[in-house]
């Protein structure tokens, strides 16, 4: 074994989408850089050998009986990336950068903010000439990085300015690609992601997939559309995602059927156009046993469980969303939907701090009279009453401790919980498969088009 630690972070896609939130309201301009080759610029840690790879002579020839003795780490070393991290790491505080307590990927200087996700970064601040002197002084550091302008494409994200200031963040490549890996190939389209009449179990009983196109890799890009651009299809990929290990004709069509829609939404993405308004918000759902299939109980236990789905915004835009199945089997929709909320909140709170920190650098955010808070926006009055008064209620007093965990936030009043039609709430979509009028209606809401 010539490694010991393999883990590398990357900067999150909630800090991505806040950051551009805050440049298009104050204005900030953007730079985006890469750093070439960036593995074989970090020192190696130890001394690492390799066979010689095929069609590789040296002065003894190409016996296997010699190996090669690494001179700079290369790519395809399980720990090349997080020596890569470190070194990097190392020089940004060398010429005055500061580690985010939040985020392990985002620095801070005076009025520069930079991310940085493996070797694409991003600067962000009130004045070009200072991302160009930030970028200037990493040179100095003999770190090879090429200035690529104002950001166009990154980590696979096409990220497009319009006339009116605002941002679109699109990945049509990656649709295409997924389109082509499903084999897709005709006119037909859908208009909603998901079957309304379709619950997905296991279906043991039915016929395994045929593997007519790889179903784990379309699922993983399915994963990635959904976390970065595409909130509208979270339920669905969540759904066809959890039977990945034994996947069953069904299974394979409701992804021919997810596809189908994006065919149809290929040039559909984020977005973002603030409205300082709106300031920090969140809206949570759940659907109670929506899945809930007695005869299929016994070989799918989860079919008893509840799903959570919310989304967060900041100043109208998106910057964090999810669907998932919740972990224990809730008892009635008022527990439900409070664990929907408890969840949606353990996202919230690292944003809130994220918003805090950046205010304390001594950048300018919106929503901090008196101080950050946040806005949640709950459908059910059961769980708008637990969530605001603790008291100890007979049908509620199992709900496991964990699930209070911002109680206290509430209490001091950097969160506030609102109540809310069932019919605009927004993370309805994201719990359930929903008719077209309201997906539509729904998705304009989440994407911003």
């Amino acid at each position: 074994m010539n490694y010991y630690e393999t883990y590398a972070p990357v900067v999150t896609w909630f800090a991505i989408r806040l950051m551009i939130t805050f440049a298009i309201i104050f204005r900030w301009s953007l730079r985006q850089v890469d750093f070439v080759m960036a593995y074989p610029q970090a020192p190696i840690e130890m001394d690492i050998y390799m066979e010689l790879p095929q069609g590789i002579e040296t002065a003894q020839g190409n016996s296997k009986d010699y190996v090669l003795k690494l001179l700079k780490n290369i790519y395809g070393q399980k720990q090349a990336g997080r020596v890569w991290n470190e070194y990097l790491v190392e020089k940004l505080r060398s010429i005055g950068f500061n580690q985010s307590l939040i985020d392990d990927c985002v620095f801070y200087r005076n009025n520069t903010i930079f991310m940085v996700y493996v070797d694409d970064g991003i600067f962000i601040g009130s004045d070009d000439d200072l991302l160009q002197e930030a970028i200037k002084d990493l040179r100095e550091l003999n770190l090879k990085i090429e200035d690529q302008g104002h950001p166009a494409d990154y980590v696979g994200v096409n990220i497009r300015k319009t006339k009116d200031g605002s941002y679109e963040f699109t990945q049509r490549a990656l649709i295409d690609s997924i389109i082509k890996d499903v084999g897709v190939t005709d006119s037909k389209s859908k208009p909603v992601p998901a079957k309304v009449s379709l619950q997905l179990h296991a279906f043991k009983d039915d016929l395994p997939f045929d593997q007519r196109f790889d179903y784990r890799s379309a699922v993983g890009k399915l994963n990635y559309l959904a976390q970065t651009t595409r909130p509208d299809i979270m339920y669905a990929t969540h759904q066809v995602a959890k039977y990945s290990s034994d996947p069953r004709q069904t299974h394979g069509e409701a992804i021919e059927y997810l596809v189908r829609y994006l065919k149809r939404t290929r040039d559909l993405g984020l977005s973002f156009k603030p409205d300082a308004s709106k300031g920090f918000e969140c809206y949570c759902d759940a659907d109670f046993s929506g899945n809930w299939n007695k005869a299929l109980a016994p070989v799918d236990p989860s079919t008893a469980k509840s799903r959570s789905g919310w989304i967060i915004f900041y100043a109208g835009c998106p910057v964090c969303w999810a669907s998932k199945l919740q972990t224990q089997v809730a008892l009635s929709t008022t527990e439900a939907e409070y664990i929907a909320m408890s969840m949606a909140l353990r996202d919230v709170i690292p944003v809130m701090n994220l918003i805090k920190e950046i205010k304390s650098k001594g950048f300018s955010v919106i929503c901090n009279k008196p101080h950050v808070y946040c806005k949640v926006f709950e459908d059910n009055s059961g769980a708008l009453e637990l969530a605001r008064l603790p008291k100890l209620r007979p049908r509620t007093k199992h709900i496991n401790v964990c699930y209070h965990h911002f109680r206290e936030h509430v209490r001091k009043g950097l969160i506030k919980i609102f109540p809310i039609d069932t019919k605009d709430q927004i993370a309805d979509t994201l719990t359930k498969a929903l008719a077209q009028n309201s997906f539509v209606k729904l998705r304009k809401f989440m994407c911003g088009q």
